[in-house]
């Protein structure tokens, strides 16, 4: 488990409905969330998860066929929600290549073992989250590629 995760979640539920759309099969999500505490954590709910079936396969010249997690399916379910109010975190940026505003690259945890003790990434990405919630109401005016410095210019 990454550090700070339910830490993260406890704070993003405060401003924010949370999603999980893995690219592996609803069985493992579920049961990772399970193993993790996520499903049943009393701080936070998970609104719904999502998984490969809900991707699509787009054609790209430079990758040939990649699968996508396409933010529009949510938003014409629930009208209520759109670039305006989403934001989606991947380490795999081609994941929201079709709704690329709406996306914000993390970095990948990886080597678990080696990392755990300094990995802060969701520390920073929550106070990220608040500042936004609290000062953007329309998020198409960011630039989530730069969310870093936006945190550290509007923070201080």
């Amino acid at each position: 488990m990454r550090p700070y995760l339910h830490e993260f979640l406890t704070s993003a539920y405060e401003d924010y409905e949370i999603v999980i759309w893995s690219a592996t099969g609803m069985k493992w999500i579920e049961e990772k969330m399970r193993l993790l505490g996520v499903s049943t954590n009393s701080a936070y709910k998970v609104w719904f998860y999502l998984d490969s079936s809900a991707m699509i396969s787009v054609y790209t010249s430079n990758k040939g066929v990649i699968d996508v997690k396409p933010l529009a399916l949510i938003w014409g379910k629930y009208p209520q929600y759109s670039s305006k109010n989403t934001i989606m975190f991947d380490d795999i940026k081609r994941n929201f290549l079709m709704n690329p505003r709406s996306g914000l690259v993390i970095r990948p945890f990886r080597q678990a073992h080696l990392n755990r003790d300094t990995d802060k990434e969701l520390v920073k990405l929550a106070k990220y989250l608040k500042e936004i919630a609290r000062s953007c109401d329309d998020f198409n005016k960011l630039s989530h590629r730069k969310w870093e410095r936006y945190l550290r210019k509007h923070t201080r």
